[in-house]
């Protein structure tokens, strides 16, 4: 299939790349873990002329998993080729392309685990995932799986999971995606690679999560209760492993590091001025040698179990039911969130409202009156988009607005442009807009909640991210998986760029562009003692979120699945961090809040509020 026949962008700088297209199959979803079965590539140039064709079966050396999907058993696999033999001739194909594949974190992680593998370098240095691509182009399609966009692009696919087959689809996908952002003026999703998840970041074997709560820290010369947590630092005589064997075999939580959340610094040495140490002293952290910890470890106290059930009915419990919780240490935020009754219920397929789920982007306008606009498109049933896509219904100028870099392509699409005062306009004058067949996604409003056993789903769900286009900063989204007490219960519960995922593999933080990133969760893989899953924002770089303007948080439930739930949050001014979203447990029931609470002060504050040591 050839992109020429219908695109050629090669006088287009923002969209004139050499293309790599990529599909794999695989023997399972964990890339550390699984291996590459099969693999196909397709290159075209700026021009759209195909350049280059190559698949193979590979050997992988172990179980070929999931055979009711992908087909491909042992016996097919045994006389291919392994990874390592074609490595180059993949790598040259790769070389100086920016990679193109559907969810291609995915596609990325898997042959970046297998050219290391190899012991051999992965050549791609930017990477495009049509996934994302897609949903900044917002077609009208059922979902943004492949076969949902083919249907919708007219490509025919006639052999799913055949990775040749899937990456002719592609092509067709691709080409007319690109034409679609093209058309809109949609900046391309590039990221730059390698990406957060390569082997160098790959989580740690996940340990045992302590049964019991934090009972905090113990008293002056009294014992140790199961729960605690406790950090060692320097050489000790019996060796490390032992220390941590023993202490966690008696109910105590070991942490890598130190915070104001620590029970006892356990060290031979307190004046020796480590990080943990120096930490320790700044917190008031009991710091005890390693001969009175043995001794302790032999009367630790029991602890309390942490709650699966839900908590009897209290005032103070109604009271944080309607309210989102924060860390203790952080400041106040500037703009409280409005208690909304929970739970909240899907609206009807076909809203009732008079904007009959329009989609409307604002642009002029201050701070405020932006705000106040986009609360309004909700409040009338419609959704307040941040950029300019194919979903796009209408568009409200404020002043300043007709000079929006958007405005000429919003003018040659022949979007019907407001004035302001049309959000004001009585309801009469907006009833004969008619619902749009097929809208589901429930438009929460900030503070709103909906509780997720009302969806269909198997416990995976996504929830993104999304901003406009930044050129001074960087935007940086992350996750604390809390417990009872709002506190991580190891240092691998904090989930961010560095750390990509949780030690468990429940959450994980997908990149998908300059523009978006999403916290994937896995609810059937948190750890009991998970109540509630915080997901944040904070700019890197002296902006604020009053100057990066609106943040979409979209929850689906998987990963090309049709958005569930959305909201538009923009209430922060001068803030640098802003807690989006929150899925907590109730009793056995979990859901989810739009949040949309800033604060002034940077990540590292609202870190160290639930428990993370920072260095």
């Amino acid at each position: 299939m050839s992109l020429a026949a219908a695109l050629d962008v090669s006088q287009l700088p923002d969209y004139a790349y050499d293309w790599a297209l990529v599909d794999v199959e695989t023997s399972g979803l964990i890339a550390r873990r699984d291996r590459i079965l099969s693999i196909a590539v397709l290159t075209f140039g700026p021009d759209g002329a195909q350049t280059g064709e190559y698949s193979t079966l590979l050997n992988p050396g172990c179980d070929p998993g999931p055979v009711h999907i992908h087909g491909l058993t042992a016996e097919r696999l045994s006389g291919a080729p392994t990874f390592e033999q074609v490595a180059g001739r993949i790598g040259a194909l790769l070389q100086d392309r920016v990679m193109v594949a559907h969810n291609a974190q995915f596609d990325y992680d898997f042959l970046a685990h297998e050219f290391a593998r190899a012991r051999l370098y992965l050549p791609v240095t930017q990477r495009l995932c049509t996934l994302a691509l897609n949903r900044r182009v917002e077609p009208p399609a059922a979902d943004l799986s492949l076969a949902s966009l083919a249907a919708h692009y007219g490509v025919p696919q006639t052999s799913a999971h055949d990775a040749l087959d899937d990456t002719r689809v592609l092509a067709g996908i691709f080409r007319s995606s690109l034409s679609e952002a093209a058309r809109l003026d949609v900046p391309l999703p590039l990221v730059p690679c390698p990406p957060r998840q390569d082997p160098q970041f790959a989580p740690n074997p996940p340990k045992t999560p302590c049964a019991y709560r934090n009972p905090g820290r113990p008293a002056p010369g009294g014992p140790l209760v199961q729960g605690m947590k406790i950090a060692i630092t320097g050489e000790t005589a019996t060796s490390r492993a032992e220390l941590v064997a023993r202490a966690v075999a008696a109910g105590l939580n070991i942490m890598s590091s130190v915070s104001r959340h620590t029970s006892a610094l356990v060290t031979n040495d307190a004046a020796s001025g480590s990080a943990k140490a120096r930490r320790a002293i700044a917190e008031g952290v009991a710091v005890i040698d390693e001969h009175t910890f043995l001794k302790l470890l032999g009367e630790v106290r029991p602890g309390t179990p942490h709650e699966n059930q839900a908590p009897k009915k209290t005032p103070e419990a109604t009271t944080r039911e309607a309210t989102p919780t924060t860390p203790t240490s952080a400041p106040a935020a500037t703009a409280a969130v409005a208690d909304v009754p929970a739970p909240r219920q899907p609206e009807p397929k076909h809203s009732a409202k008079p904007f009959g789920r329009r989609r409307v982007l604002i642009l002029g306008g201050t701070h405020e009156e932006a705000s106040a606009a986009r609360a309004r498109v909700v409040e009338l049933g419609g959704a307040a988009a941040i950029n300019l896509s194919a979903s796009v219904t209408d568009v409200v100028l404020f002043p300043g607005g007709e000079l929006d870099r958007r405005m000429p392509r919003i003018t040659a699409l022949e979007l019907p442009i407001h004035a302001h005062g049309w959000l004001g306009a009585p309801a009469s004058e907006l009833a004969d807009v008619p619902a749009q067949d097929g809208a589901v996604t429930d438009v929460l409003p900030r503070g709103g909640v909906i509780d997720l056993s009302t969806l269909p789903t198997a416990g995976h769900w996504h929830v993104s991210a999304s901003w406009a286009q930044q050129t001074n900063c960087e935007i940086d989204v992350v996750a604390f998986v809390l417990d009872e007490d709002e506190q991580v219960s190891n240092d691998g519960d904090f989930v961010f760029y560095s750390a990509p995922e949780s030690p468990d593999g429940a959450t994980r933080l997908l990149c998908d562009g300059p523009t978006e990133q999403t916290i994937a969760i896995d609810l059937a893989a948190l750890s009991p003692a998970a109540h509630r899953i915080a997901i944040a924002a904070a700019i890197d770089g002296a902006a604020t979120f009053g100057d990066i303007g609106a943040v979409q948080i979209t929850l689906a439930p998987g990963v090309d699945a049709p958005v569930a739930a959305q909201a538009t949050l923009d209430a922060a001014t001068s803030e640098r961090t802003l807690l989006l979203a929150e899925i907590y447990r109730r009793g056995s029931r979990w859901r989810f809040r739009a949040v949309g609470q800033g604060y002034d002060h940077g990540l590292a504050a609202l870190v160290r509020g639930y428990g993370v040591d920072v260095k």
